[in-house]
């Protein structure tokens, strides 16, 4: 019997560069000439949480993931040394594109994601052929408002006190929390995603990384006027792909960008924060089909 040939799965290399000083790792996989992903990851995660998506789209795209300073197995400069707010994650991941020679991509946006990710788009607008939006708001109506009523106190004036809630989203129960909850395919969850989470957490200095950071989330607040002029504006294709449950953001973050881009395609799943983690295969799918789309329109 003559045996079947196997197909290779589309290998992922691991790299490393410096960007402003920093080193930064980021996962790549897929023809250098095939049309660009770039993928954002959110909080506490890293590009690991895109491990299962990447080789579901390789075969096609050009599938860019990389870690911000201070996440996965990016350097954790001290705060000294690096100024930790959304702003300079964008710088970063700008210079990474510049140096990739990226000149368009998709952007794939989800929780701190979405900072990084509508920087980006503000900046160079050109660049972005499309975005895809995992969990990820560009309105205040659409966190979960239980989380947002902790944030004036720690924005108007950091203590103790005040960061309470925010160092409580360091423990590594509210890391497992992060995927567990409203996740309906519990057996799809794998436990390495807030292990390795919880590891980057863990690192020496990482707790005050972590608290500039949800310091400056303030930031995005201000911006969200800029983002919301850009979507209605500059009617991006969108694809929407969405936790239904998750417990940061609601749906009402669905349905305003669906407001703003009313081409915009939306599917959500029964899924938590980290649809990813339950659904890799039905949100590749989608992504496919919009990727294709959009080739077809030129």
């Amino acid at each position: 019997m003559t045996p079947v040939a196997a197909i290779d799965p589309v290998q992922t290399h691991f790299r490393r560069t410096t960007i402003a000083g920093t080193e930064i790792f980021y996962r790549e996989a897929g023809p250098q000439d095939a049309p660009a992903v770039l993928l954002l990851h959110g909080f506490p995660s890293s590009s690991h949480m895109f491990r299962d998506l990447i080789p579901r789209l390789a075969g096609r795209y050009r599938v860019i993931a990389p870690d911000y300073p201070g996440f996965g197995h990016s350097a954790a400069p001290s705060p000294a040394e690096f100024d930790y707010r959304f702003d300079r994650l964008a710088d970063v991941v700008e210079g990474l594109v510049d140096q990739l020679g990226l000149e368009s991509y998709v952007l794939y946006l989800q929780d701190y994601g979405g900072p990084v990710g509508f920087r980006l788009a503000l900046r160079r607008p050109e660049r972005v052929r499309g975005l895809i939006v995992q969990n990820a708001v560009a309105n205040a109506e659409g966190w979960n408002p239980e989380i947002t009523a902790s944030m004036g106190p720690f924005w108007r004036e950091r203590n103790a006190e005040t960061e309470k809630p925010f160092v409580d989203l360091l423990k590594p129960e509210t890391t497992r929390f992060q995927y567990s909850h409203g996740a309906a395919r519990a057996e799809r969850l794998s436990p390495d995603a807030w292990t390795a989470d919880q590891a980057g957490l863990d690192r020496p200095g990482n707790r005050e990384i972590q608290l500039r950071l949800l310091h400056d989330y303030q930031s995005n607040f201000a911006a969200y006027p800029a983002w919301q002029r850009y979507l209605s504006e500059r009617q991006p294709p969108m694809l929407i792909v969405w936790g239904k449950n998750d417990p940061f953001f609601t749906t009402k973050g669905v349905d305003y960008l669906k407001e703003q881009v009313p081409a915009a395609e939306v599917h959500l799943f029964d899924a938590g924060h980290f649809a990813l983690e339950t659904h890799a295969g039905e949100i590749a799918e989608h992504i496919r089909v919009f990727m294709a789309r959009l080739q077809t329109a030129g």
